[in-house]
């Protein structure tokens, strides 16, 4: 059992919170499940369709992040199916990188096939729990009638239970999205931090602090903006620091929900670069200017500096950011760890909402990265203390 970090409340529990927290607290209390052959064949099937359907989208990065948008693309009111969508790019954007020009050089095969696996298991788990939920909830709305009693035979928390059937009567797209954010960082706490083999390969290695000291767990949010015609998109997004803090981890949640969100001008532009631009893990899908899919070097040339300000200096080759297809193997992943991560009902905490504006400006602070990262590359050891 893991504990949050206590979240002070702002304001009193809505009447529609306060229903979510009784509900709760009888959930609580242990709830005993029926075998599954004792449900109505329909259920049975139902319940095979989305478990095939889940294990043939969860094939790799690129197929789990283009499920999530085409999902959303039919569920718009689902916010966290598009929230997902993107955070996963930048998952597939992080497992590239291992095989760009910079990590490459920066750290051995070994522990490149260590973060990969790490990054990989991180985002098949939440895939995997969440989009059987979304499969749930659709054949709901197709068959207009509550089909969440079904969540439980999915290993799906008891909590998000609650959630859908609160869902199902009062339609908080909010409430629902903040949920799914506390859900899926939840159930990755005992499964992926707290696992002792990434907690020894992973976060206790000096190139876990590089990355945090890098600022490299940046969340990207490409948009079309005055520059999309020569090949660069515009950015927001923020940044994590603190990856092991599975309460900072659902505060980063809450505060990109927002940023994607809160502004319908803003969302339909990032909206609309996801739909023009295809997922395909490497960087060259935001900044073909700077990075391109085709490592443009000579085999035994001298690595260089080629970025100053987020642009190619004069005569410069573009930085290598491969696809993912080329750049690692589908993995065939043991079954998931069973267990439910909730217990206590004060977890609704943070389901309030802060109504802080979210600004995102990322570029400077993207820019700065990508240039120590050069650093760090050609020096092939970490300079930054």
């Amino acid at each position: 059992m893991f504990f949050l970090k206590k979240k002070k409340t702002t304001q009193p529990l809505s009447e529609n919170m306060l229903e979510v927290k009784e509900a709760l607290k009888r959930m609580e209390q242990s709830v005993s499940l029926s075998e599954e052959l004792s449900l109505s064949k329909q259920d049975q099937q139902l319940l095979q369709y989305i478990r095939r359907q889940t294990y043939q989208l969860n094939r790799d990065n690129v197929t789990r992040t283009k499920a999530y948008l085409d999902f959303y693309c039919l569920y718009p009111e689902v916010h966290w199916a598009f929230l997902g969508h993107m955070v996963s790019r930048n998952g597939g954007w992080n497992m590239t990188d291992l095989r760009g020009d910079f990590f490459s050089r920066i750290l051995n095969e070994e522990k490149r096939q260590v973060f990969f696996t790490f990054l990989e298991r991180g985002n098949w788990l939440i895939f995997q729990d969440a989009y059987p939920q979304f499969l749930l909830f659709a054949e709901s709305e197709r068959q207009k009638r509550n089909l969440f009693y079904l969540l439980p035979y999915l290993n799906i928390s008891l909590f998000m239970e609650v959630i859908w059937n609160q869902y199902w009567r009062k339609r908080d797209r909010y409430l629902l999205a903040i949920a799914l954010i506390i859900n899926e960082q939840s159930y990755l706490e005992q499964r992926i931090i707290q696992n002792s083999l990434f907690k020894e390969k992973v976060f206790h290695t000096l190139e876990f602090v590089l990355q945090d000291v890098l600022s490299v767990n940046h969340i990207l949010f490409p948009y079309e903006g005055e520059r999309e015609s020569e090949g660069k998109a515009s950015l927001v997004g923020l940044t994590l620091h603190h990856f092991g803090s599975l309460h900072e981890r659902i505060m980063l949640g809450k505060r990109l929900y927002r940023l994607l969100f809160q502004d319908e001008n803003q969302l339909k532009k990032v909206f609309r670069w996801a739909v023009d631009h295809p997922h395909t893990g490497s960087r060259k899908d935001y900044w073909k200017d700077v990075f391109n899919d085709v490592d443009e070097g000579v085999p035994g040339t001298r690595f260089t500096r080629r970025l100053k300000g987020c642009q190619l200096r004069n005569g410069a080759i573009r930085l290598y950011s491969p696809r993912l297809e080329y750049a690692w193997k589908n993995v065939e992943h043991p079954e998931a760890e069973l267990g439910d991560w909730f217990h206590h009902w004060n977890v609704i905490d943070y389901l309030q909402d802060e109504n802080e504006s979210i600004h995102g400006e990322i570029i400077d602070e993207y820019c700065e990265t990508i240039e120590k990262l050069e650093l760090a590359a050609l020096a092939k050891k970490a300079i930054f203390h």
